[in-house]
């Protein structure tokens, strides 16, 4: 008698109440028991014609990466620019505008870049759809170089300073939510990595952004202004690197593997280090010009390194089965 196999008209020679094999990828043509290639108890997780289950992500690294860091920096810039402006802290004040306002140009650079055309950011402009991330993110982050710009102009100008302080005080209201929109920006999304850590991921791009914006006050303004950014830096550093560990938990013991490994791995490994060190500095170099310079170029370098790092964890995490079926499994038990 033959084994079962697949006919036009259906399945013949089967055995009813028979399970399909799960899990392990049967060549067209093939019929019959297949064995799996597997150790004991460790399941080979494999899709048809070994093709990915997920898409891998279309979004480029230099581009979209470096909006995430951008971005997040010029957010937290214009907070930090607000609070320094109302202190009396004016050259600071300064440093934050301009860094609000040219990092939202260059974020906008990298979008439209990674998007193709022009057109097609101007054309989500065309509504406000509350429910879309990516909508509402467009319109902060115009709201937020339309109103940096007009702040910094004042200030550089000498002119408009009413019109100054009221732009100033509205990219401070702006700035947190372009720091931290993205995280929802990419948790709204099938990607394991990146869906999985989402209860976390507001916190750690809001602490990345304000270690990077601190950060920059701290090397581009004299000291006896940017001192008040210290004790900032310091909480922020340290709780962007303690967040991104919870981050990582938070995903469970499959998906973190894509945070440890390879390429991403490597990315947080550093930012921990550079990020940690720019702390601890931070924390020693009230009045010292020279240490408060190199604790903020290692929080912004840090910065950039773990968000390039969940980037790169978020690709990884689509290129293997595994990240998608074990959650899954995981959480219908």
């Amino acid at each position: 008698m033959s084994g079962p196999g697949v006919s036009p008209e259906g399945q013949r020679n089967a055995r009813p109440g028979g399970e399909a094999t799960v899990g392990v990828n049967v060549p067209p043509g093939g019929g019959g028991p297949r064995r799996r290639r597997r150790k004991r108890d460790e399941p080979e997780f494999r899709s048809y014609y070994d093709q990915p289950i997920l898409n891998k992500v279309d979004w480029e690294a230099p581009d979209v990466a470096g909006y995430l860091f951008v971005g997040g920096l010029a957010g937290a810039s214009g907070a930090i620019g607000a609070a320094a402006h109302r202190s009396g802290r004016r050259r600071l004040s300064r440093v934050a505008k301009l860094a609000a306002a040219g990092g939202t140009y260059a974020s906008l650079i990298m979008l439209i870049h990674d998007l193709g055309r022009p057109a097609r950011f101007l054309n989500m402009l065309r509504v406000f759809k509350v429910t879309s991330p990516m909508s509402v993110g467009s319109w902060l982050l115009s709201g937020l170089g339309a109103t940096a710009t007009v702040a910094a102009t004042a200030d550089l100008s000498g002119r408009g300073r009413r019109l100054g302080a009221v732009t100033t005080a509205a990219a401070g209201v702006l700035g947190p939510p372009v720091a931290t929109y993205t995280a929802a920006l990419v948790s709204d999304t099938a990607v394991p990595a990146w869906h999985d850590g989402h209860r976390t991921m507001p916190f750690v791009f809001a602490s990345s952004a304000l270690a990077s914006a601190a950060g920059l006050g701290l090397v581009a303004a004299p000291v006896e202004e940017s001192g008040a950014l210290l004790p900032l830096a310091v909480g922020a550093g340290l709780g962007e690197v303690a967040l991104t560990h919870v981050l990582e938990h938070e995903t469970g013991d499959v998906v973190r593997e894509t945070f440890e490994q390879g390429v991403p791995g490597k990315y947080l490994k550093a930012a921990e280090v550079v990020t940690t060190g720019g702390a601890l500095l931070a924390a020693t170099a009230r009045g010292s010009r020279l240490r408060s310079a190199l604790a903020g170029a290692a929080l912004i370098a840090g910065s950039a390194l773990t968000r390039f790092g969940i980037f790169h964890a978020g690709v990884a995490s689509t290129q293997d089965p595994k990240y998608v079926v074990v959650p899954q499994r995981e959480r219908r038990q």
